[in-house]
């Protein structure tokens, strides 16, 4: 066998690379940069726990301690609403509200938390995204007024979610069947557009605030302020102890001038009409009962109103949510013809003997202004003016005296401007002048214009309240107080005041005295023993023609509204009420809702006299026993929400049937014949009262 040949230099070659095992500067980078790790790791271990354990230890130990105590928060209830005698309107119940503990919310958990508590999740996903932005440890509300249901739910599936907790509240207890619904209002969750007004400055995001009516005029004095509850909670969220409290603070009762048996007696002469009732006392401006048809059931607005009954609301023609006693503008028809009547007296125009002959209608400007009674009422002077409501009477006064006469004097009872009551969204009506055509249609007055505004027609609106105050104030003799719902409201407003001539004052008053007792227009309104003064009123919303030429669908809704103003007694004036029926048609058809809260008024104040007179007697029989057992002040027999049997209820049903009522007759004890018209001219027959 042959051996290749050996190369004498392999063994040169071999030496020349030593084995990796024996070369030292393989590994030491490897080692040093592990070594250099190794105590950069330590060094930031170390200098953690410096801070951890010196530095800031106590900061550590607080949010450690946030894992197992948490702050719940403790809901101040809302201060109750009383009526004038104190009795309860608007109370608390107790009810659960759920909320969410964000620090351990999973929005995993959201969908199946809404569809057990029947919630939209789209809803209850954007919240909890909007409230991102607050601290981790406020929690968030999702649904108040919890139902057994809710609750059932909720006990079952708190090990699967513990971010639910559950606190009890106090929440709003409104009457039923909407009675004093737009004077209350409600309450409702704050929305996004509320927290950026000034007012609401100091409140968050889930707080309960007044939305509408008093309840959002006195929202500050109603409001309480929330206390708070720190509890020891284990790995589930249930509570183990409770370490500290700081008890909430209840919002203040409001006492109203609301007095709950008229209220009750308005309500109920209301029932099936759309419309309002005012009833104030003209010596005070106190608001007695205020009444708004149709209405709406605050109890579905205490915390969050359901988005189908709030769209059934502001889908309804008849406009549910409209305080129409403060926000109503409507011409008033007739019910204006006693403050034409006191304007042209007292600018000097015309006289109470002042003459004209109505033959059905009277000419001016080349236009023919029919009177309401075909045949005309004859010759015609103030008192027979306003007892029979002759529209051809007012056409010529109101056309002598001029535009400038009439707007001046409505603006000083009251037309035209907000009259300040303590409620929001009150509206302005108009009192039409040359001055105001200018401004808002760039147009001069045309003096054939005056003749429909001196009958409460044209451009001419007012409020029901407006028209209340307007009339008390002429009734007791040119003071127009301020109307206002809060009984112990400080009035630093002082009243409206104008040095009337007392006769003139006195020839209108009778005037509307004879509207009720001499065969007038409001004969619905008579009450035996008891001077009720008073006016009817017919307004048009559409001409004849037009009405006549709309189906028969739209002419209902086109028919006249009906108004009637009223006060008792006729010296002295204790309660002035004004009703407006929508629709009505005919003032006789509203004297009855006002003569019946009248009716309740003097009935309430005969008892209390009585029990009054009763404990003086009984005083009287005890005089051994001194004055140590003199009698409190009578407390109020009125039973708790009302007097309901004040009313006869077949009455006032039979008063406005469907369709159109027959007239209501006048009262056996108003005997008292029909004085005879002044002037040449006999005296008319009794006509069929339309205004």
């Amino acid at each position: 066998m042959i051996q290749p040949p050996v190369d004498p230099n392999i063994e040169h070659r071999l030496n020349e690379k030593l084995p990796l095992r024996d070369d030292t500067h393989f590994a030491s980078g490897k080692i040093a940069a592990f070594q250099y790790t190794t105590v950069a790791i330590f060094l930031f271990l170390i200098s953690g726990f410096w801070r951890l354990q010196v530095l800031n230890p106590q900061i550590y130990d607080e949010r450690a301690m946030q894992n197992s105590i948490k702050s719940v928060p403790i809901l101040a209830p809302r201060g109750r609403v009383l009526d004038r005698d104190g009795r309860v309107i608007v109370d608390n119940h107790l009810s659960f509200t759920l909320w969410l503990a964000r620090e351990n919310l999973k929005e995993a958990h959201l969908k199946p938390i809404a569809d057990g508590l029947d919630l939209d999740y789209d809803d209850l996903y954007a919240r909890v995204q909007k409230a991102k932005g607050q601290p981790k440890y406020v929690p968030l509300k999702i649904k108040a007024d919890l139902t057994p249901a809710d609750l059932s739910f909720i006990d079952s599936h708190r090990d699967f979610f513990p971010e639910m907790e559950v606190i009890q509240r106090k929440s709003r207890l409104y009457p039923q069947n909407g009675m004093l619904a737009h004077v209350i209002g409600y309450t409702g969750e704050i929305s996004e557009q509320e927290l950026d007004l000034p007012e609401f400055a100091k409140y968050k995001s889930g707080d309960v605030i007044g939305k509408f009516g008093i309840e959002r005029e006195y929202n500050s004095t109603l409001m309480g302020v929330d206390g708070q509850r720190q509890v020891i909670v284990d790995n589930r969220g249930q509570v183990r102890e409770v370490l500290a409290e700081k008890p909430f603070v209840p919002g203040k009762d409001l006492q109203l001038t609301i007095d709950l048996d008229l209220q009750a007696v308005a309500e109920l002469a209301m029932e099936g009409k759309n419309g309002a009732v005012v009833a104030l006392d003209p010596n005070t401006g106190e608001v007695l009962a205020m009444v708004s048809r149709p209405a709406f059931d605050p109890n579905k607005f205490a915390e969050r109103v359901k988005s189908k009954d709030w769209k059934e609301l502001l889908d309804n023609p008849d406009h549910p949510l409209m305080n129409k006693a403060i926000q109503a503008q409507q011409a008033p028809g007739s019910t204006f013809k006693p403050f034409v009547a006191l304007a042209g007296l007292e600018s000097g125009s015309i006289d109470d003997q002042y003459n004209v002959h109505c033959a059905g209608g009277v000419s001016l400007y080349g236009h023919y202004y029919h009177c309401w009674l075909k045949g005309g009422h004859g010759n015609v002077a103030l008192h027979a003016g306003i007892v029979h409501s002759c529209d051809s009477y007012f056409y010529t006064i109101g056309n002598k005296m001029g535009i400038d006469n009439i707007a001046y004097y409505a603006d000083l009872a009251g037309f035209g401007h907000a009259s300040g009551i303590d409620l929001p969204q009150e509206k302005d009506g108009i009192v039409p002048s040359p001055q105001w055509k200018l401004r808002n249609y760039r147009e001069k007055w045309w003096a054939g214009e005056t003749p429909s505004v001196a009958i409460g027609q044209g451009a001419l609106t007012v409020t029901p309240l407006q028209l209340a105050r307007g009339i008390g104030g002429l009734a007791i003799g040119g003071v127009w107080h301020h109307p206002h719902l809060l009984k112990a409201l400080d009035q630093t407003d002082k009243p409206a005041e104008w040095s009337l001539n007392p006769d003139n004052v006195k020839d209108v008053v009778d005037g509307m005295y004879g509207v009720v007792n001499e065969w007038g227009t409001g004969v619905a309104a008579q009450l035996p023993g008891i001077e009720v003064c008073g006016k009817t009123g017919s307004a048009q919303l559409a001409s004849n023609d037009y009405v006549k030429g709309a189906g028969a669908g739209h002419a209902k809704d086109l028919r006249d509204n009906a108004w009637f103003e009223g006060f008792a007694p006729r010296n002295h004036p204790e309660i002035v009420v004004v009703a407006l029926f929508e629709h009505g048609v005919h003032g006789q058809y509203a004297a009855p809702i006002v003569r019946d809260v009248i009716k309740a008024y003097f009935d309430k104040k005969a008892r209390r006299t009585l029990l009054e007179q009763q404990q003086t007697s009984m005083s009287a029989k005890l005089p051994s026993l001194g004055n140590s057992l003199t009698p409190a002040p009578p407390a109020t027999p009125a039973p708790a929400v009302s007097d309901y049997d004040l009313v006869e209820k077949s009455k006032i049903q039979s008063d406005v049937p469907e369709g159109l009522p027959p007239l209501p007759k006048p009262l056996p004890e108003a005997k008292t014949p029909a004085p005879p018209i002044p002037g040449p001219g006999p005296a008319p027959k009794k006509p069929a009262a339309k205004n």
